[in-house]
């Protein structure tokens, strides 16, 4: 029984990680999403080529 148990908190903990770790990168991900788009439209808005 206490295998089980130490198995299921390590699990929980994994998971928590990975939920702390998911939920701010995908935050981060979306802030360099905004940054890229804006720094596009400023290229563009001042008629350099973006390519």
């Amino acid at each position: 029984m206490n295998n089980i148990l130490y198995i299921l908190a390590v699990i929980l903990i994994i998971g928590w990680l990975l939920g702390f770790f998911v939920f701010h990168l995908g935050a981060l991900i979306h802030g360099l999403l905004a940054i890229a788009v804006i720094a596009i439209l400023i290229r563009v808005i001042r008629g350099r080529n973006t390519f």
